[in-house]
């Protein structure tokens, strides 16, 4: 996990109430995870502690792009991200972070580290698949999408339907039994 100062929120001198943080995430936070399926990223976010007396409840919105590869042509295009996060923040005998909305500090804590968080939650906000909007619209040209269209099978008509005349009986067996 990622042990940067800036992560840090340290709740113990803060009055009831919200407090305000906020972070630019650049490609540097994912490579310290380890984690290097992003060419760039340019993630503007803002954790928004909200304190009480017997607990505190963390909010944190990002917004942003990432830079990757797409995943029928890998050619780099920007992909836009947005993503929340709500965690309550409750006092026990030892930590536990078990539960995705419940976070457990020790009563001697002082501060928490909410890098984890961010790297999941911006991790998790990039679509499964990865389509070059160029892909989608037909305005992206390459060359694996011209190998792609060559490959492509053709459609074929009553005209190109000459089969092999060994599996014109095996055809029959087919269509006989219905």
């Amino acid at each position: 996990m990622m042990k940067k100062k800036e992560f840090f929120i340290p709740f113990v001198g803060l009055k009831q109430g919200k407090h305000r943080f906020g972070y630019n995430i650049d490609n540097t936070f994912f490579e310290s995870f380890g984690y290097e399926e992003f060419n760039g990223a340019n993630i503007e976010a803002e954790a928004t502690l909200n304190k009480t007396s017997t607990m505190m409840e963390l909010d944190i919105a990002a917004d942003g792009s990432v830079n990757v590869n797409c995943d029928l042509t890998n050619e780099p295009y920007d992909q836009e991200i947005t993503s929340e996060l709500h965690l309550v923040i409750k006092f026990g005998e030892e930590y536990n972070d078990e539960d995705d909305e419940i976070l457990i500090l020790p009563h001697r804590e002082h501060q928490f580290n909410i890098a984890q968080y961010l790297y999941e939650m911006l991790v998790l906000a990039v679509p499964q698949k990865r389509m070059h909007p160029g892909v989608l619209d037909g305005t992206l040209k390459s060359e694996a999408l011209q190998k792609l269209q060559e490959l492509q099978p053709k459609e074929t008509t009553k005209e190109d339907n000459n089969t092999d005349p060994r599996w014109d009986g095996l055809k029959k067996l087919l269509t006989d039994n219905k």
